[in-house]
């Protein structure tokens, strides 16, 4: 469900805080701007010091914000904007994506299947599908596997697990709000459940329709260079069985749990200390994904896991990164909530025509890009709120420009491998599985050279 737990907390992250960002000047961006070099370059360019100080350099970055946030803005401050952020936005994250990890690695599809192009195009096809009952994150977890499984024999496979990126971890989320975060986060603001299945049918399938006719063609290209040997297993009677068939029931849960936690809001909340309160839905959430963690943990045989190549390596990564990602966030999301008092304003006066009105195609291309970067949840209110955030209005005459914020949201999180936690996360199973995954500047030869061309036609032919 990728990070729609963002969705239940997020709207607390966009109330004004006491860090102006009409105050803050672009120098506190540089901070997030390290992370990102380092995380792009040094897997690259010092791969050995990368993989066993990668922990040390996030956490250098966030105290390159922290530290010196303590001393212009205060301690209290400071310290108060980091546990905001920790305690409201990455906790509650990363515990779902912990939920779903563990649930998703409880549950194996045994048996001989073998990568061919319909093969692969059919499990990529099903994940598409399937993110928007479990979410981008629990259909990337349960898939991934299978596919690695598949395709372990073929010796020209990088791009199978690149589109799975593509499609799985992000573009297929789109049309409920249990898919992606920033739909759920429209939910939340008073978006009609359907009104996205409605309105992205044709973007989701217009866009995932082509990528999986591409992804056939270049499957079948690859396929046709694969030894006799891999390729004589084609026609071997084909057995498949689920193992940990009753994690379904868990996964069902946490989707439960999120959507519950959206609906059922009693206005009260906690404090959880340094001035953040917690909702008391959010809480309820939270220990429900906890409870069904455990369960899940102590009800599936241990040889499940060791049999699904289970490692805590992946999660581990992506939480110390992510935690480096959102310490380093808070001073570039204060001025975008700050609109036209903050440093991004020549940015966000690009949505608007010459006369006033809304322009859907700036806001497309605009919402993607920072999504390709920033987290694609607090992106998307920010644009939400920068249209009226009226959800009634946005529905009816603005219905065109609430539809391109919710596609470049969602569908341009696949440009980058910090786009969607999925993406990353995925990343690093196959490069634990010895797949030799794009650097982060050469998925972006992916991605530029397949998706953008793609949102451009989206553009011309699709949105208003």
């Amino acid at each position: 469900m990728s990070d729609e737990l963002l969705g239940a907390t997020g709207l607390l992250s966009a109330l004004p805080t006491s860090l102006e960002g009409g105050e803050i000047g672009l120098g506190w961006s540089l901070p997030f701007v390290g992370l990102l070099l380092s995380l792009a370059l040094l897997p690259l360019l010092a791969p050995r010091i990368w993989d066993r100080h990668f922990g040390k350099i996030a956490c250098a970055w966030a105290l390159a914000f922290a530290l010196p946030a303590a001393i212009s803005f205060g301690l209290a401050t400071a310290a108060g904007e980091v546990w905001h952020t920790l305690s409201l936005d990455f906790f509650p994250f990363i515990l779902m994506v912990f939920a779903l990890f563990v649930v998703a690695g409880g549950i194996r599809l045994t048996g001989n299947l073998i990568g061919t192009p319909a093969t692969n195009t059919a499990l990529i096809g099903f994940g598409t599908l399937s993110t928007n009952l479990v979410g981008t994150v629990g259909a990337s977890l349960l898939l991934i596997r299978p596919l690695l499984q598949a395709n372990k024999d073929r010796q020209h496979k990088v791009h199978v697990f690149v589109f799975f990126i593509f499609l799985v971890c992000n573009i297929g989320g789109t049309l409920t709000p249990l898919g992606n975060p920033p739909i759920f986060l429209g939910f939340l603001n008073g978006v009609d459940f359907f009104w996205t299945l409605e309105t992205m049918l044709g973007p989701t399938l217009f866009v995932s329709g082509i990528l999986l006719l591409l992804f056939y063609i270049i499957d079948r290209l690859a396929w046709n260079r694969e030894p006799a040997e891999v390729k004589g297993k084609k026609g071997a009677p084909r057995q498949v069985r689920i193992e940990g068939v009753h994690n379904v029931l868990y996964l069902a849960g946490v989707v439960a749990a999120v959507l519950v936690s959206g609906i059922w809001d009693s206005g009260e909340t906690i404090p959880v200390g340094l001035g953040s309160r917690m909702p008391v839905n959010g809480l309820a959430r939270d220990t429900a994904l906890l409870v069904l963690t455990y369960l899940s943990w102590k009800t599936t045989r241990s040889s499940i896991r060791i049999e699904n190549a289970f490692s805590w390596t992946p999660f581990q990564e992506v939480a110390i990164l992510f935690a480096a990602i959102f310490i380093t966030l808070i001073p570039i999301l204060a001025m975008l909530r700050a609109e036209h008092q903050g440093q991004f304003a020549p940015l966000l006066d690009l949505v608007s025509t010459a006369d006033g009105q809304s322009n859907p195609v700036a806001y497309f291309w605009l919402t993607g890009a920072l999504s390709s970067f920033l987290d694609n949840a607090p992106t998307y209110l920010v644009f939400f709120n920068l249209a009226g955030g009226d959800a009634q209005e946005l529905m009816g005459p603005l219905a065109g420009t609430l539809t391109a914020i919710s596609a470049g949201a969602v569908f341009m999180g696949a440009n980058t491998y910090i786009g969607n936690a999925p993406n990353f996360m995925v990343k690093s199973i196959c490069e634990e599985r010895g797949i030799n995954m794009p650097s982060f500047f050469g998925y972006m030869l992916w991605s530029g050279g397949i998706l953008l061309p793609l949102f451009a036609l989206l553009t011309i032919f699709l949105l208003p």
